[in-house]
């Protein structure tokens, strides 16, 4: 047949890749493993619309409203709305119930590019928070508690701050204290949570942003939880949200058609969270913990961050990139990583994993160590840490006319465009930022590097998007 997605998206399932990426149910194997696979397989029978017993997802009454009260127990909120159209819906809706027009919100700067689009889209003003790096790894580290006080206290007349929590590598910060700290000045708090839908599965993970306080809490549960591909939910806990105009935001940014089948896959994963959750993360995280204790002599640094489900594993003494693992890993022992930075790899564990799959690393990572290392480090590569001057909002510059100028003479200029990093989807320039060199010199270099840029038009990198009033 000359179906070309279906065709690839086969031969990935024959070749029995090993999935330390997302989705969480890791190729379906989680389904087989726990008796789930009759309901899976003939899930697609299930592809329905509204029709006498379906019930409506925008307006909840039968069993869409039961399912989303069992969710609603299971992590501990107050409400818990699904989701069909991923978290970046969730993170819409959110924005928008808190602000009006013309209204500040604190925001991490290393937040999805989602939360900026939503500024775009509802006219909201971000104020950014200076999120920490890790020089050793690049990797994200949060944000700084007494940084994020600051920026609070000189924006009182914000609606809402919101924080990514954890961040896509695992890390978190106290999340309590800034909760509490947003409250005391009638500040809504917002945590995307996108990475942290299985935090509550153990006590030797973080507690999850509810448990610290936060208002609102989106979750891409198809992340690290087995639930499909675009399904998230989004819990409320507490007064501080107009529950009624959050429902009326969803209802516009939300298809109208609803997946039923991405609504099952959401009840599956809350089946599965609570009959066996909590049995399985503990095996998982145990699994962990051998894994890095078999390969504390190999040529990797294992970073076990907060969340320990996440590992990163640095190449740097191997004498290569983390974009040149990232692919050796693939080609050569059939194992597929969540994202690559120049300093190594990241690795995204869920119950969803078996101890064969971390053997299965493990092995690849012994003969590479004998194999593959190199007489010298990599170059050190500093990620550009200081916030471009904001000369525009991003609205503001997303209407403005635009022209394509050679990327080096775009220095000193508006950018009209994203310059993003994907994964994990952070923005390092966005609409309305003033264009530096420390920028575009990183970006030039970890392009030619293999790191993926989005948001750019010109994939080749050699044009960027100025405002040209």
């Amino acid at each position: 047949m000359k179906t070309e997605i279906i065709n690839h998206l086969r031969e990935i399932v024959e070749t029995n890749l090993i999935s330390f990426h997302v989705p969480g149910h890791k190729l379906g194997k989680i389904y087989d493993k726990l008796g789930y696979s009759d309901i899976v397989k003939n899930i697609y029978k299930m592809d329905t619309t509204e029709i006498p017993g379906t019930d409506n997802l925008h307006s909840p009454e039968g069993i869409i409203k039961k399912s989303q009260e069992r969710a609603s127990k299971a992590f501990k909120s107050d409400e818990t709305y699904y989701l069909i159209n991923g978290s970046t819906c969730g993170i819409q809706g959110a924005i928008m119930a808190l602000c009006n027009p013309k209204d500040k919100i604190i925001v991490n700067r290393d937040c999805h590019q989602s939360v900026i689009n939503s500024c775009i889209l509802a006219d909201i003003e971000p104020i950014y928070i200076l999120s920490k790096i890790d020089k050793e790894t690049n990797i994200q580290e949060g944000i700084d508690i007494e940084e994020s006080k600051k920026i609070i206290d000189n924006n009182l007349d914000a609606k809402a701050i919101l924080l990514t929590y954890p961040t896509y590598y695992g890390k978190t910060f106290e999340l309590n204290e800034i909760c509490d700290y947003a409250h005391k000045h009638n500040i809504a708090v917002i945590v995307d949570e996108a990475h942290g839908a299985h935090l509550g599965l153990s006590d030797r993970l973080p507690k999850t942003a509810l448990e610290e306080g936060a208002d609102i809490v989106i979750q891409s549960t198809h992340k690290t939880l087995p639930s499909f591909t675009q399904s998230s939910m989004i819990h409320i806990k507490g007064d501080r949200v107009d529950r009624q105009r959050l429902s009326t935001m969803l209802r516009i940014i939300e298809s109208s058609s609803p997946s039923y089948i991405l609504m099952s896959s959401l009840e599956l994963a809350v089946d599965i969270y609570e009959t066996k959750g909590n049995e399985l993360m503990e095996e998982l995280l145990d699994n962990i913990e051998q894994f890095k204790e078999k390969n504390k002599n190999t040529s990797f640094d294992i970073y076990n961050e907060d969340d320990k489900t996440k590992l990163f594993l640095s190449s740097k003494k191997l004498g290569m990139t983390g974009y040149e693992l990232e692919d050796l890993l693939r080609e050569k022992y059939n194992i597929q990583v969540e994202l690559a930075n120049y300093y190594g790899v990241l690795l995204i564990c869920t119950i969803g994993n078996t101890k064969e799959d971390l053997d299965k690393l493990s092995e690849a990572l012994e003969d590479m160590s004998n194999r593959y290392k190199k007489d010298s480090y990599i170059e050190c590569l500093e990620y550009p840490v200081v916030i471009p001057e904001k000369a525009l909002n991003p609205r503001e510059a997303f209407y403005k006319n635009k022209k394509s100028v050679k990327i080096y003479e775009s220095i000193g200029q508006i950018c009209a465009e994203y310059v993003i990093p994907y994964p994990p989807g952070v923005s390092l320039l966005s609409p309305g930022e003033v264009i530096t060199k420390e920028i575009i010199d990183y970006v030039i270099l970890c392009h030619k590097k293999g790191m993926n840029i989005n948001g750019i038009k010109d994939l080749n990198l050699e044009f960027i998007e100025i405002i040209s009033d």
